[in-house]
């Protein structure tokens, strides 16, 4: 056995390993030989702090293995070498390469086999970040198998097209490879597509039925909605309760959410009721890189992991303005793309996107129970914080009102989450039929969209949508926002075509982009700054 390792010793050990940049992973091949020199090992190929430090924690970790290596002066290159490794995903390749460039581990299986693992000293293998995107990675460079630690065996259930195998030390995959035992498999599992009970349920929250009907319809035709009104209006309540709304997530979705997750550095189980669709609330100090994403190396931001799900934006005045206004692109492309001078990661980025703000610093501006006691110049300072061109990427705007003392005595309980979750489902059903009914020629998918949206609105609904839109002054983005809106309400309906009734709801939730000097003809709660607060003031004294 001996003489026929040694055959391979004159040879490049070469190891299929892989680097994650964002939620993505690109191939890497591990490349070790000997060099002239002293005893030593050195690690080139663009690698970062923590891939270098591998030296130390392979060396020790084989020595613990009870393997030798010759005191010679090895060389690990990682291909490609232009571009930057990071993560302690190498120190398991870069183990393997070594002994088997030593003619201590046979080379035959490593042509077609991923390995990945962080070691210990002691020679343990433990778990790293993104394991799906290196697994996803590996299928797509045509490799059969993979050996991963033990700990990542749940994350790597939902992996498919690729054998997984699961070690826990460096002399078990040493093994393996020399085919003197076997490595378990990992059994793949398909996530659970039922809906189950939500954690929060919308029949605690009373009154703000309008609020209430807004949430259903953003959860249906996954439209991002804003949020206005006084503290403790409900609106915190109603945000949370959202994705108790939302279906659970498809096997693909499943997928894409444990990846991103995993990526992130979360701790993913791949089981059936692990896998939920996520809710991210960041605090109104995150960092634009925190919210985009960003770092070194790039990681996924708020966005990202909030994909699919639900993103809530609290207090979303107080957010940094340059944090804001990077969502535009977001909520257009629905991805994000992080540019740097060494590597580009592009990420998905299409969560329902929940905001919530008050009407002015003290919250009570328009209110008629509590008198408002911000200046005019306070309250416009405060809502120029919030761009027009970020509201008009809201699909839904409402306001909610503060709630009467007796809604709470009388305990009026409303619809549970359940219920209007069942109606959210099945209105989605209803569009994936329409969606599958219209032809699929090239023609038809060449359309203009705005073409395909108002084919199935009634003359009556063109009208009143044509006149609503030239008399609150709202844009042609708003134009398309309404028609969306107007078609989910139609299909929570159970319309065959967008009826005028539709419409007339979908423009009812356009307030806050209109014209200021059509607030009071279309009778919102916010007329224009100086009168309102006079009024206020009138009344005070």
């Amino acid at each position: 056995m001996a003489r026929r390792l040694l055959r391979f010793a004159f040879m490049v050990a070469k190891i299929h390993a892989s680097s994650l940049t964002g939620i993505s992973a690109y191939g890497v091949q591990v490349e070790v030989d000997f060099t002239k020199g002293l005893p030593g090992l050195d690690i080139v190929g663009l690698a970062e702090t923590v891939v270098r430090e591998s030296r130390a924690r392979v060396q020790t970790a084989i020595e613990n293995s009870n393997y030798k290596l010759p005191h010679r002066r090895f060389i690990v290159n990682l291909a490609p070498a232009d571009l930057p490794k990071s993560g302690a995903s190498f120190d398991l390749a870069i183990a393997i390469a070594l002994l088997s460039q030593c003619g201590i581990c046979a080379p035959n299986r490593l042509d077609r086999t991923l390995i990945l693992g962080e070691l210990s000293l002691e020679g343990m293998l433990r778990p790293i970040r993104g394991l799906l995107a290196h697994l996803t990675a590996a299928r797509q460079q045509g490799l059969e198998a993979a050996v991963i630690p033990d700990d990542d065996a749940s994350s790597a259930a939902l992996a498919t097209g690729v054998t997984v195998y699961r070690a826990r030390t460096l002399k078990e995959v040493v093994d393996f490879l020399n085919s003197v035992n076997t490595l378990p498999q990992v059994a793949s599992r398909t996530p659970c597509t039922t809906l189950r009970k939500a954690d929060e349920d919308m029949s605690d929250v009373f009154g703000q039925e309008t609020a209430k009907r807004a949430i259903e319809v953003a959860a249906c035709g996954m439209h991002n909605l804003i949020l206005v009104g006084p503290p403790g209006a409900g609106k915190t309540m109603l945000a949370r309760r959202l994705r108790g709304l939302l279906p659970p997530p498809t096997a693909d979705e499943a997928l894409q959410i444990a990846t991103i997750s995993g990526a992130a550095g979360s701790e993913t189980r791949g089981r059936e009721n692990d896998i939920k669709r996520p809710f991210r609330a960041p605090h109104h100090t995150i960092s634009d890189a925190g919210l985009i994403g960003g770092g070194v190396p790039i990681r996924p931001g708020e966005v990202t992991l909030s994909h699919l799900g639900v993103l809530f934006l609290d207090e979303f005045p107080e957010f940094r303005r340059s944090a804001i206004e990077s969502l535009r692109p977001i909520m257009e492309s629905a991805v994000a793309v992080i540019v740097r001078a060494k590597e580009r990661a592009i990420m998905p980025a299409r969560p329902l996107v929940v905001a919530a703000m008050n009407p002015c610093p003290c919250g009570y501006f328009g209110d008629k129970k509590r008198i408002c006691r911000c200046s005019p110049d306070q309250i416009q300072r405060y809502r120029s914080r919030i761009s027009g061109p970020i509201l008009d990427r809201f699909d839904i705007h409402v306001e909610l009102s503060s709630v009467s003392p007796s809604r709470l005595q009388n305990r009026e309980t409303g619809e549970s989450s359940a219920v209007i979750a069942a109606r959210v489902a099945e209105a989605r059903e209803r569009q994936q039929r329409r969606e599958q009914r219209e032809p699929e020629d090239r023609e038809s998918a060449c359309r203009n969209r705005y073409e395909r949206l108002s084919e199935k609105l009634r003359p009556e609904a063109i009208r009143l949508l044509h006149l609503s839109i030239e008399r609150l002054g709202l844009s042609l983005r708003a134009y398309h926002k309404v028609l969306r809106v107007g078609h989910t309400i139609s299909n929570l309906a159970g319309h065959d075509f967008v009826e005028e009734s539709d419409i007339a709801e979908a423009i009812q939730y356009r307030v806050l982009d209109r014209d200021p000097s059509n607030h009071a003809a279309a009778g919102s709660r916010f007329p224009s700054v100086p009168s309102a607060t006079a009024a206020n003031y009138s009344k005070s004294g």
